[in-house]
């Protein structure tokens, strides 16, 4: 019998649902298989250094088995472009813009909770995604807030009260692409982390996952409901104690602390699938 390779079984497990995503937004596997090639060359060239100068083009063709040319391309492409991942570090707009109406205290009433707002003035809406959101155009983020339920407007007030503490956009909006790639980013990272961490002397980073394949269908509406309502009260739990820390609510700057900022979270989702199906890619 030919003896499963566990690492090609793991990618074809990721790929699978990726090739789906990938497949219902148009793009082709040429357009992927550049990209991919592209990570390869950034990975050699940037994790991947003796601690004195980066990998050579040569190296980087060796450890990824590209040619050299192909090497030089893509990071010649890597120089000239934004590739995103930078772009995880300042997190999306209208969900700062949520944090913002949760955490500070301009934007509460007298007891912390979020206010209700009206869209223009003093203590306005406009004024938070000002503060938290700098040139958007204020009706923008409230027409987004209001199309995915975050935000809904009082019917005799007219002011805008929050609905719900956290941004989720709906569909395969942009901002939804780009919470995708931040949030597999960040689970491959983890557990990339915790694979080497003995070795690294480093501490294994929080990573638990609950599962059961013998549910009955039945149990899947009331699940779904329960398992959205206690991960929202912990996630709640979660910022009200870390929000307060994050220096664009905290109001200090940097500097006045020792060491770069650090980007850090909690992500939970939920998961489904019929029971039973075998990976399979090897």
């Amino acid at each position: 019998m030919k003896k499963t390779n566990p690492l090609h079984q793991a990618l074809f497990r990721i790929l699978r649902p990726l090739a789906r995503l990938l497949l219902r937004n148009g793009i082709p596997f040429g357009e992927f298989s550049e990209l991919v090639k592209r990570a390869y060359v950034e990975a050699a060239l940037e994790d991947f250094a003796d601690g004195r100068r980066k990998p050579t083009d040569s190296r980087a063709a060796v450890m990824t088995g590209l040619t050299r040319k192909e090497v030089k391309r893509q990071r010649e492409i890597l120089a000239g472009e934004d590739t995103g991942s930078r772009d995880v570090i300042h997190a999306n707009r209208a969900s700062r813009v949520v944090s913002g109406w949760v955490h500070d205290a301009g934007f509460q009433t007298e007891d912390g909770e979020p206010a209700m707002l009206s869209f223009d003035g003093s203590g306005s809406f406009s004024e938070l995604v000002k503060r938290y959101s700098g040139d958007m155009p204020p009706r923008a983020v409230l027409d987004e807030l209001l199309r995915v339920g975050v935000v809904s407007i009082d019917g005799e007030s007219g002011r805008l009260i929050l609905q719900q503490r956290a941004y989720v956009p709906a569909g395969d909006s942009e901002e939804m692409l780009q919470i995708f790639g931040e949030d597999v980013s960040d689970l491959i990272a983890t557990i990339d982390h915790n694979l080497v961490s003995n070795e690294s002397g480093q501490p294994p980073l929080f990573q638990r996952t609950l599962t059961y394949n013998n549910i009955p269908p039945e149990v899947m509406e009331r699940w779904r409901k329960h398992a959205a309502a206690q991960s929202q009260a912990l996630l709640e739990q979660l910022d009200k104690w870390l929000g307060p820390h994050d220096r664009d609510i905290s109001g200090q700057k940097s500097g006045s602390e020792s060491g770069d900022p650090v980007r850090t979270g909690v992500s939970i989702f939920f998961f489904e699938e019929p029971a039973g199906k075998e990976p399979k890619g090897d």
